[in-house]
């Protein structure tokens, strides 16, 4: 364990991101270039090594958080990197893109701050890298079985390669001329740099897994013919149904889809264009919803050099503090300012969100393109609009971040191989991530019994990178099950769990 009064003497403080004009000048990371690993290893040493500790429980993962705290405090990168992998394929996707609920889970925070679990995570995965412990690991022998994987996010990526390190012949299939998913083109390098993900895709390739870009699995490939290809099939196509707002002015030029706007970026950064075809640059921008897509779309547009950029919430301002309503250890509502945010209050002086406000109608000029945005204070709890607050803002670029209602409705996937919804509109599936199937008449078999398995938010919903990472191995533990009998890989996860609520 580490120092038994470690938070006694030190207190908390996390590794600081690069100037705000530095990281405004280019896409790197906010932390390239930091020196982190002092600062990690003496806030590593604050871990209290609890009887309980409920950072645990915090994390879907399951990451024995104490146990590589107490390594990396003493500076034992391998022991660190080896129990960080033992329950997370990638933490250098988690150290990086993860909101941290386990910090908000520390018995630390019950009277004082937490440990900067995410900096010490994302310290130890980067010397995983730098000291060579991500060697890959091939099947000492294959099974015979077949699975083909379809969707290359962090859920499928997980569920690939724990199968493939068990010894069955794995095949991704993604849509996308590239491996990645959301997180090759929804999330801006200035988060996670591409490097890191390209270098995880290649040591799945080592190990045998096999990646098919520009394939749409429900479109130009038939799902059915798919599954009649390999044993197992696991669907982990994201919740890509984006949310729309259906208010007068809405097919105006100009207003666009946040995750659309987020890949033409995303494409810039790996060459395919030399500027944005949709570009911030000298434009009022507006970015409708609160959430981490439109703080990625805040930071986009900040770099893009647009003349202004405000982010609209829908939800009341939070207060600094949890509410007696969302006791610890639960993830509290509380003011939060992501990197964007700090750096959108810099450029223009106050924070770029509105709270408590909700778009009312867009309003353009002769040409059809968006000219302004008529906004409006709602009241808390109802949203409904409050008479007399009504205001317009100039908008000439308009970024819908509003969320995701499921996967994608206009694929074949789903009629192909006969899933059915949940009464969230996700891919309803069993407790053992088996799909559940609508019958057929004169069809052999029963729903959910013939090799399907959906994971990740195609069958949660929109959620955490960590919830898709846990789902993954969740559903190729099931997979394994499925095609071998019997399973040794760990489930941290069933479809039924929850993150912590009060």
């Amino acid at each position: 364990m580490t120092d038994p009064h470690g938070f006694l003497k030190v207190s908390r403080q996390p590794v600081p991101a690069r100037p705000v004009e530095e990281r405004l000048s280019d896409w790197n990371e906010v932390y390239a270039g930091q020196a982190r690993l002092p600062l990690v290893s003496l806030q590593a040493g604050r871990c209290m090594d609890c009887g309980i500790p409920f950072c645990h429980s915090g994390c879907p993962l399951g990451n024995l958080i104490p146990e590589w705290n107490a390594y990396a405090a003493r500076g034992d990168w391998r022991a660190a990197a080896e129990r960080l992998h033992a329950t997370n394929n990638f933490p250098e996707f988690t150290g990086r893109l993860c909101p941290a609920p386990c910090e908000d889970a520390c018995v630390l925070t019950i009277n004082a701050d937490p440990v900067t679990i995410k900096n010490v995570e994302q310290a130890i995965a980067d010397q995983i890298w730098e000291r060579g412990y991500a060697a890959p690991q091939p099947p000492e022998q294959l099974s015979g079985k077949t699975v083909a994987v379809v969707g290359s996010g962090p859920a499928g990526l997980a569920a690939a390669q724990q199968l493939t390190r068990t010894g069955h012949t794995v095949a991704v299939y993604e849509r996308a001329d590239r491996i990645g998913g959301l997180l090759r083109y929804g999330i801006p390098a200035f988060k996670m740099e591409k490097q890191h993900l390209n270098r995880r895709i290649e040591q799945m390739r080592a190990e045998g897994t096999k990646f098919r870009t520009g394939v749409d699995v429900g479109g130009d490939f038939d799902a059915a013919d798919l599954l009649r290809r390999h044993d197992a099939v696991v669907v982990a196509v994201g919740a890509g149904g984006q949310r729309e707002l259906p208010v007068p002015g809405r097919e105006l030029a100009g207003i666009q889809q946040a995750m659309d706007y987020l890949t033409l970026a995303n494409r810039v950064r790996e060459g395919d264009y030399i500027s944005s075809p949709v570009s911030a640059e000298g434009r009022h921008v507006v970015i409708i919803g609160g959430g981490d897509t439109g703080s990625d779309c805040l930071g986009t547009a900040l770099r893009q050099g647009a003349a202004s950029v405000v982010q609209l919430d829908i939800n009341p301002e939070p207060g600094e503090a949890r509410r007696d309503t969302e006791p610890w250890p639960v993830y509290p509502k509380v003011y939060r300012i992501s990197h964007a945010h700090e750096e959108g209050r810099q450029r223009v002086g106050t924070d770029p969100r509105v709270f408590g406000s909700a778009t009312l109608r867009f309003e353009g000029d002769r040409t059809g393109q968006v000219r302004g945005l008529c906004l409006t204070e709602v009241e808390p709890g109802t949203r409904a609009p409050r008479p007399g607050t009504e205001r317009l803002i100039p908008a000439d670029l308009v970024l819908l971040a509003l969320g995701f209602y499921g996967p994608e409705r206009g694929t074949g996937l789903r009629k192909q191989l006969r899933l059915t919804l949940d009464e969230r509109g996700n891919y309803a599936r069993d407790a053992a991530f088996t799909a559940r199937m609508t019958e057929h008449a004169g069809e052999a078999g029963r729903p959910g019994t013939d090799g399907v398995f959906i994971a990740g938010d195609a069958g949660r919903g929109q959620s955490l990178v960590v919830w898709a990472i846990a789902e993954g191995r969740s559903a190729a533990a099931a997979t394994d099950r499925y095609l071998s009998g019997s399973t040794v890989l760990p489930a941290p996860v069933s479809p039924m769990d929850r993150p912590l609520t009060a």
